[in-house]
């Protein structure tokens, strides 16, 4: 199955207020295992960026000034987007900036039916913990270390990694189950050789015979007679 894990970065916080997104970052993972594929990109907001936004994501106007605008890539973009679900955390804020930026370029939103946002199986999961992404790489043994401001393509990659913990871990791409079975037998051992002998009498002789009821008769008051 392919979905794509994604993120973005804005101006603020309200694409209706006239916010902007300004980075996007995707990666394409089947079977819950990256591919490699990745699209990332910068856009120029054609606005101011306010302070405490660049506090977050350290992206400042000037930076953004001489980037392409959403609509130059939104083709580029859908095509690698395709019709798969749209992984994200808290995933209705980078929904409404993707739909957002892709009405102003005239392209149709994107159906809500296809995301899936980690936030809520997050709270499935671990109810009454704390679900920030920092949060949950820390539970799930992420290394975030080089995470020192937000960054749309490496909180994506961070995202996956935490995807695929919460949703059964990396077993859960073995596919197993696939296998068909006339291939199983081909996943058995094959039974190691080794040589048969034949069989050894084991009857007891007449004189291991006499021996035994010897034995028997020196017993004082055996079980069986009880």
């Amino acid at each position: 199955m392919r979905e794509i894990v994604f993120d973005t970065e804005t101006t603020g916080l309200d694409p209706a207020a006239g916010d902007r997104m300004v980075e996007i970052g995707c990666i394409e993972i089947v079977n819950r295992v990256p591919t490699g594929a990745v699209f990332h990109a910068y856009f120029n907001p054609q606005r101011d960026m306010p302070a405490g936004a660049q506090a977050v994501h350290g992206l400042s106007a000037q930076f953004l000034a001489d980037k392409p605008l959403f609509a130059d890539l939104a083709d580029e973009l859908l095509a690698f987007l395709r019709d798969s679900p749209l992984v994200a955390h808290n995933a209705g804020f980078d929904f409404g900036f993707l739909n957002a930026e892709l009405a102003r370029s005239g392209h149709q939103p994107v159906c809500e039916s296809r995301m899936v946002d980690t936030v809520q199986i997050a709270r499935r999961r671990h109810p009454g913990a704390k679900l920030s992404l920092d949060a949950l790489c820390s539970r799930y043994g992420i290394d975030r270390s080089h995470r020192v401001q937000h960054g749309a393509l490496l909180d994506a990659e961070l995202l996956a990694q935490v995807y695929v913990e919460l949703t059964g871990g990396r077993q859960i791409g073995l596919e197993l189950a696939s296998v068909e079975p006339s291939d199983a037998a081909s996943l058995q051992p094959a039974a190691p050789s080794r040589r048969v002998r034949p069989p050894r009498p084991h009857a007891a002789t007449a004189e291991e015979l006499a021996r035994h009821r010897a034995f028997v008769e020196t017993l004082s008051n055996p079980l069986w007679l009880a």
